[in-house]
């Protein structure tokens, strides 16, 4: 599928919530994969307190723009998340062990962004996706 080779790899999206009625944007490295968007960040960050509150979100990457819901999956190193945290150190592979990212800190998560609908645009064609019943 065309989402997966063009967003199965590391990718920069940006990711928009809202809070009380007011938008905020902000770029974050991105994993597709079945639907959805994962991106490590720490549980405390402003995004994660508004998608706590609210966690309907948009969505816009390279020739793409969607919705979804964001869900915490909780600590990067927790076993259920073994799989998935496995796939991200091999996607952001490059950068992932640079000091940023604490994994020692329980904030350390996941948020899975689970894709609702989307439009894709691919060498001239317009795609409508409802990722409800196409993954």
């Amino acid at each position: 599928m065309i989402m997966t080779e063009r967003f199965g790899k590391d990718n920069i999206i940006a990711l928009a919530t809202t809070i009380n009625g007011i938008p905020y944007a902000r770029n974050v490295n991105a994993f597709y994969e079945n639907g959805s968007f994962y991106v490590i960040t720490h549980g405390l960050s402003n995004k994660m307190k508004q998608i706590e509150q609210n966690p309907l979100v948009a969505i816009a990457g390279d020739w793409f723009t969607a919705h979804g819901t964001g869900v915490n999956l909780g600590y990067f190193e927790k076993p259920e998340n073994a799989e998935i945290a496995g796939k991200l150190r091999k996607a952001f592979a490059e950068w992932i062990d640079n000091g940023h990212n604490n994994f020692e800190d329980t904030n350390t998560c996941i948020l899975c962004i689970r894709l609702t609908d989307g439009i894709l645009f691919s060498h001239g064609t317009r795609y409508e996706i409802d990722f409800k019943t196409t993954v």
